[in-house]
């Protein structure tokens, strides 16, 4: 019977959507230049589409920002409140630091409350470390896994992604020329990575 539980659960997904296709889940993203470079909302938005899932984003980003600058701006608060959103993704640098680390825990607990109150969901939008740093990469990890796990909050690992592909290709092209922003394939891929978790999100 066990065997055949993956099977069930495809199915009612399925089902799930084949009731819901008309449904459009509201979608803000909240982070800096690793989210707006190659407008990666955008592109999940379109990833998400063929995939069958329709979705509206909006995105607050602003250059070299953490999660306590929006906090602190509260032009995210009002948004959150404001707007219906079933989703809000939190986005801050690498965090590979005793620091970084502290603040996505902290103020991702903050805006998880905030979303709690308005009935919305949030998720973590795990980076990736600069090519410099790349030895930082497992605190990276380390670090957005428990943060996520910490405040009871969806996970879309694309820096885990990311290092598997650089770790089994020895390619970096995910990488734009600065070694820290992601290419047109690298964002690509972060949203490939994004929308696949969101068709998950949805089936849960």
């Amino acid at each position: 019977m066990k065997a055949f539980k993956p099977i069930l659960l495809i199915l009612i997904c399925l089902t799930f959507y084949s009731f819901n296709s008309d449904r459009t889940f509201k979608i803000l993203f909240i982070g800096n230049s690793l989210t707006y470079t190659n407008d990666l909302p955008g592109l999940v938005r379109k990833v998400a589409l063929k995939k069958g899932m329709k979705i509206e984003t909006e995105m607050l980003a602003y250059p070299n920002y953490a999660l306590i600058d929006h906090w602190n701006e509260e032009k995210a608060q009002d948004l959150i409140s404001n707007e219906k959103f079933d989703l809000v993704i939190l986005q801050q640098g690498p965090s590979s630091q005793q620091f970084g680390r502290e603040i996505l825990i902290e103020y991702g607990k903050k805006f998880r409350e905030l979303c709690e109150i308005n009935n919305t969901e949030t998720a973590y939008f795990m980076v990736w470390p600069s090519l410099e740093y790349y030895n930082t990469f497992d605190a990276v990890i380390k670090n957005h896994r428990e943060a996520a796990r910490i405040n009871e909050a969806l996970l879309l690992p694309v820096g885990e992604q990311w290092k598997e592909h650089f770790d089994t290709t020895d390619n970096f092209d995910y990488y734009s020329g600065d070694g820290f922003h992601p290419s047109e394939k690298g964002s690509e891929a972060a949203a490939e990575i994004i929308a696949s978790e969101l068709l998950k999100w949805k089936c849960n």
